[in-house]
């Protein structure tokens, strides 16, 4: 696969590709690296030689890993169960409860990304008037999520909303005392054998449950070899599979054929098997088909790029797929 995408990228038909690892029947079966100029989380690196230990933007595919957490931690007891209306666990914005339709939004709203409060990321990470960066800029980050104007009853219409995650990592830090960073590396990363992560901070030191984790693609396509066998990993349930399974029902609808669950987006492959992906700025991708332990994980560097998500669909179909063929042949 390395020496097809090679000449496929010598032609200039895969700008921007970093790494790709494919996983199938739970184990690695091809994996391909590439040199090419990266950032850190905005931050322009340079030329980068990417390789089987560099650790690579996941960008908002740490939103999906915040759902998985989440669902570790209800199980443990230390978050609020779905139902609980949101503003009754941040009572330090009491204010904020001013006979709206705010008060009736419920944790499950937030999982879901159906707050109904007006939320835009459709301008360049690096714009101000993204919604994203905005909180990042915020004095209060919890506020400015929170005090967003009301446009939709909460639970009726799905808007891509990174605030929410981060309200979702402060309820699991709070609850369980301690940095996000830290019980992600406790309760999930070490059980994986995942031993080099970095979680960015923004400038209150909080680290980004939206957007600021950094992994490598073996250890990316390693969380998704355990979603595909149900939370299980090396004989251990890391996640609870009740958990998984309601993740992966559709919450919300976001056009025909592609949905969403608790944080990841749901799809159908062409058997009609359930595709579940984690989605990140710049070409990041995590795709699990769990029924045939499928597993694809993709970086690339064309950050702000919208149609940058073209690029990890074309690798699945025209190299991942076609290794999975000649493995399935010998």
């Amino acid at each position: 696969m390395q020496e097809r995408m090679s000449t496929a990228m010598d032609a200039g038909e895969l700008s921007g590709l970093h790494a790709t690892v494919v996983m199938f029947g739970g184990e690695q079966i091809a994996e391909a690296y590439f040199t090419g100029k990266d950032e850190r989380w905005g931050a322009p690196i340079g030329i980068v030689e990417h390789g089987p230990d560099t650790l690579h933007d996941t960008r908002s595919i740490t939103k999906s890993i915040i759902g998985l957490l989440y669902g570790i931690a209800l199980d443990e007891g230390v978050v609020p169960d779905l139902g609980t209306p949101l503003l009754d666990v941040f009572p330090e914005y009491s204010d904020l409860r001013d006979g709206s339709a705010r008060e009736t939004i419920t944790i499950a709203d937030v999982l879901t990304m159906q707050m109904g409060t007006e939320w835009d990321e459709s301008f360049p990470y690096s714009d101000s008037r993204n919604s994203e960066i905005a909180m990042e800029l915020a004095d209060d980050r919890y506020r400015f999520v929170l005090d967003r104007p009301m446009v939709a009853e909460p639970g009726t219409i799905w808007t891509y909303n990174g605030g929410a995650v981060a309200l979702l990592g402060h309820l699991i830090s709070e609850g369980a005392d301690m940095g996000i960073d830290t019980y992600a590396q406790t309760r999930l990363f070490d059980p994986l054998g995942i031993s080099e992560f970095e979680w960015l901070a923004g400038a209150d030191g909080v680290p980004s449950a939206a957007s600021g984790l950094r992994l490598t693609a073996r250890d990316l396509a390693r969380i998704g070899a355990m979603v595909a066998r149900n939370g299980m990993y090396d004989g251990r349930q890391i996640v609870p599979a009740s958990w998984l399974d309601a993740s992966f029902q559709t919450r919300a609808s976001i056009m025909e054929g592609f949905n969403y669950g608790f944080l990841w987006y749901l799809a159908s492959g062409p058997s009609g098997d359930q595709l579940i992906i984690a989605s990140g700025n710049g070409g990041q991708r995590l795709t699990v088909q769990s029924s045939v332990e499928f597993v694809v994980a993709t970086y690339a560097g064309r950050y702000n790029d919208f149609d940058s998500w073209q690029l990890p669909v074309r690798i699945i179909g025209e190299f991942a797929v076609p290794e999975v063929s000649r493995v399935r042949s010998e």
